[in-house]
């Protein structure tokens, strides 16, 4: 039995953090990181079956075209993705009331639409990346037995090529589902990815403002990365720790991006919000299919 101090109930029953209950999700769900962009979504939906919203975790299930889709802003961050996924997985997994994981698991399917910016000149502003791998600097992950599902090869290039200081915590590097992938990519739409996922916004991604930062061209350096080919495409803070709790937990995970700046060729989208809108799209078509 899990101790009441290690899985968190409201006095309603629904899930500390993300207030929610088994019946109010459904097995497809979309994250987004801004609560804003929930409604940004289901807005295209014919009907609205469940809302709520505590802190910055705001749900809303619904139907859209026949299908019915569940859609969750996580707020930022590999440590809003650790009480997200894992309250997720408590909801299917786990009974409530007897407090024991469930002999039967179910695997959900977890779709992130986000917004990044590229590293590479030939992906430039208004295209979408898909994430076919994901390298977390952030070091979450690495409280979890990771071993099994980490892209060792990519890893131990990455902090060969980069010269990472280990005293950061070793970088891990997560495959996306291959379910998915094949679902949802398209090669005449997007692009396949190599993710940077970082744990802050600021000196984790290179910024400096009044504070000097370990490595001043860690960002060249990244920007220089390729492993048999692979090169990181875009920088944000959410997709490796997705990945990686998806794995360890059995679910099906990915992360689509739309494209509004290039750091390498300095552009920034003149319509950012309609690159998204086009994301969401297309995003919906597929998960329908």
């Amino acid at each position: 039995m899990i101790k009441n101090s290690e899985l968190i109930l409201n006095p309603d029953g629904s899930l500390y953090h993300i207030n929610l209950k088994p019946e109010n999700i459904a097995h497809d769900i979309i994250f987004v990181g801004d609560q804003e962009r929930v409604e940004k979504i289901t807005n295209r939906f014919e009907s609205i079956e469940f809302t709520t919203q505590k802190r910055e975790f705001k749900t809303q299930t619904g139907t859209y075209k026949g299908k019915r889709l569940t859609v969750i802003s996580t707020g930022i961050g590999p440590d809003n993705i650790d009480i997200v996924l894992n309250e997720l997985d408590a909801l299917v997994n786990i009974n409530l009331e007897t407090r024991k994981p469930k002999n039967q698991l179910t695997a959900l399917n977890i779709v992130r639409i986000g917004t990044s910016g590229s590293l590479q000149k030939d992906i430039p502003v208004d295209s979408l990346v898909m994430s076919e791998y994901a390298i977390g600097l952030d070091n979450m992950l690495r409280s979890y037995l990771i071993d099994e599902v980490s892209e060792k090869n990519i890893e131990n290039a990455f902090i060969e090529q980069t010269n990472w200081d280990l005293r950061k915590g070793r970088p891990y590097v997560i495959k996306c589902s291959d379910i998915l992938a094949n679902k949802i990519f398209s090669n005449d739409k997007m692009h396949k990815g190599f993710t940077g996922t970082a744990g802050g916004f600021y000196g984790p991604q290179g910024r400096v403002l009044r504070l000097d930062i370990q490595d001043q061209e860690l960002n060249s350096k990244m920007d220089n990365f390729n492993f048999n080919g692979t090169r990181m495409t875009n920088l944000e803070m959410e997709t490796a720790a997705i990945y990686g709790l998806g794995k360890l937990l059995g679910h099906n995970c990915l992360s689509l991006n739309a494209i509004i700046a290039n750091r390498a060729t300095g552009d920034f989208s003149t319509d950012p919000y309609q690159t998204v809108e086009n994301l969401i799209d297309y995003t919906l078509e597929k998960l329908i299919l």
